[in-house]
């Protein structure tokens, strides 16, 4: 059975809409951290920190794209971006990562790290996959 964890973007979150290829830029920009972390340490932290590759896949169409790992201790994961209507009036823009069946404990901790560093990012509000919130908009 899969496990879903989404990142809502709220009011006072960085960015009020997002699309499939700016989550795409937000993880290229957070590799590319890791890369620069790792050239500091004399260590090859970017590809321990995001061991996945961005692979495109015809049925996701322009709503979801594969986190297909790159060593044996990892599988994959999947992330998209939708909308939704709670209040039947105004749309709020969300990523969802999901763990499909068949993915390892290390994927669900990376899919973790990932939606804590998009979170903080762009400011949203995170739905974990055990069903806990964790708020990094400014609320008042």
């Amino acid at each position: 059975m899969s496990q879903n964890a989404y990142i809502k973007l709220v009011e006072g979150s960085a960015l009020s809409t997002l699309t499939l290829d700016d989550l795409k830029d937000l993880l290229m920009k957070y590799k590319e951290q890791l890369t620069l972390t790792g050239q500091q340490l004399d260590w090859d932290y970017g590809e321990k920190g995001f061991p996945y590759t961005i692979e495109a896949r015809p049925e996701g169409g322009n709503n979801w794209f594969l986190l297909k790992a790159t060593n044996d201790y990892y599988r994959y994961i999947a992330t998209g971006v939708g909308t939704e209507s709670p209040d039947g009036q105004k749309q709020q823009y969300y990523i969802q990562v999901v763990l499909p069946k068949g993915a390892t404990h290390g994927d669900k901790s990376k899919a973790n790290e990932f939606c804590k560093h998009l979170a903080k990012k762009l400011k949203a509000e995170l739905h974990l996959f055990n069903g806990r919130i964790m708020y990094f908009n400014p609320r008042k």
